[in-house]
């Protein structure tokens, strides 16, 4: 019995790492919806402090206040909101590393549909945060 699970525990071991790897992007996407919750809710101040520490290192809580607002607002209010591609990633380019999960969302506003949201998030301390948010 004892070296049948011998034989089994690697398998075992190997799917449990690879649960934990698909997990990490969903735990990651439930972070920047909350995220983009407070964007969405025009919270721009609170979608500051839950971001990473090197997006509040790049933009101060005013020039992002502002920097949202003006991306946003004249967008109207969102109607939907669909993510199209999840990518992790291990390293980004002038980043440190860490770990990270680029998401692209197709969103429709009130006053512009079609629009692509690409949203990074960074693992730090154990907890995702915002640290990029490009809109197009």
């Amino acid at each position: 019995m004892f070296k049948k699970l011998l034989k089994t525990t690697p398998i075992l071991l190997l799917l449990c790492i690879a649960a934990s790897a698909h997990a990490e992007p969903a735990t990651a996407k439930a972070a920047i919806t909350a995220w983009l919750k407070d964007l969405d809710a025009e919270r721009y101040v609170a979608s500051w402090d839950a971001a990473a520490p090197m997006f509040k290192a790049q933009v101060t809580q005013k020039q992002w206040e502002k920097m949202a607002a003006k991306a946003r607002q004249p967008l109207g209010a969102l109607v939907s909101r669909e993510l199209t591609a999840a990518e992790y990633k291990s390293a980004l380019p002038g980043a440190p590393a860490a770990d990270y999960v680029i998401f692209v969302f197709t969103a429709d506003y009130t006053e512009r549909s079609g629009t692509t949201e690409t949203v990074t998030a960074m693992l730090v301390g154990g907890t995702w945060r915002g640290v990029g948010y490009f809109i197009r």
